[in-house]
């Protein structure tokens, strides 16, 4: 696996659009808190733009913010602006290889995950589920801001995870970037589905032998539903593997987000 450079204090970063278009006075927040992280940040057209009601940019735009951020020499590093829908349509579109010979650090989640697990598994690049710059960060409580601060300025240890959003996680499956589990720690968060949607989803992944693959599988946020109201689903589908299992680790649609590293 390719560990991109962490970042040092006066870098530059850039913040681009990959999916839903961004709120310009959270953007404007969240950009502040990389600033005093002691970062220099580049925004990039797409967070600036709207496609319809639903995307930041056209396809191409937020390709091109993208492939222009990873290609700048300059650019240390990059954060996702926010996620909501659309990075999963840039997957056939992308430069892997140009991205892989760029590798530099890649911060994003929710939506974003789509974007993870093609940079984990095609480009072989370690990548960081974290807080967005136009969605949570601009308000991250001071823990939150800090983890994220260790995670790409600081040496941590290698991490085993892969994943991240459940509904994207599995929206993966019988494609190109399909996820693969196979000796990996299995992350997976989401927020406001209902328990049988939740059921679905993981019978799904169940079904297509990711939890039988993995070494274990963690679980972040669920907001609203708990590991009561998930229960069956928990049981059901995920323990009867037998796989080492955790709950409620702080990381997703939730406060504190902690910062993960994923694709070690």
């Amino acid at each position: 696996m390719i560990i991109p450079d962490l970042l040092k204090t006066g870098d530059t970063v850039a913040v681009t659009a990959t999916s839903g278009p961004c709120d310009p006075q959270k953007l404007a927040k969240g950009v502040k808190v990389l600033e005093a992280m002691g970062l220099n940040v580049k925004v990039m057209p797409s967070c600036y733009a709207r496609h319809g009601t639903y995307l930041a940019g056209t396809d191409k735009m937020r390709l091109d913010d993208l492939h222009a951020a990873f290609a700048n020499r300059n650019v240390k590093g990059i954060f996702a602006a926010r996620g909501g829908y659309g990075a999963a349509r840039l997957l056939p579109h992308l430069d892997y290889e140009m991205i892989r010979k760029n590798a530099k650090v890649f911060v994003g989640f929710s939506d974003v995950t789509a974007l993870h697990i093609a940079f984990n598994q095609i480009c072989k690049m370690v990548t960081f589920h974290g807080p967005m710059v136009a969605s949570c960060l601009g308000e991250a409580d001071g823990e939150t801001v800090k983890a994220l601060q260790n995670a790409v300025m600081h040496p941590s240890a290698e991490s085993l995870f892969i994943g991240g959003n459940l509904s994207v996680v599995a929206s993966t499956i019988g494609t190109p970037w399909e996820i693969e589990t196979r000796g990996r720690i299995l992350f997976l968060e989401e927020i406001q589905e209902e328990p049988y949607r939740v059921d679905r989803l993981l019978l799904q992944l169940k079904l297509a032998g990711k939890f039988e693959d993995a070494a274990g599988i963690a679980f972040g946020s669920f907001h609203p539903e708990t590991l009561e109201t998930l229960k069956i689903a928990i049981d059901e589908l995920v323990l009867s593997e037998g796989k080492p299992t955790v709950w409620g680790m702080p990381c997703g649609h939730t406060s504190p987000n902690i910062t993960l590293r994923l694709g070690g």
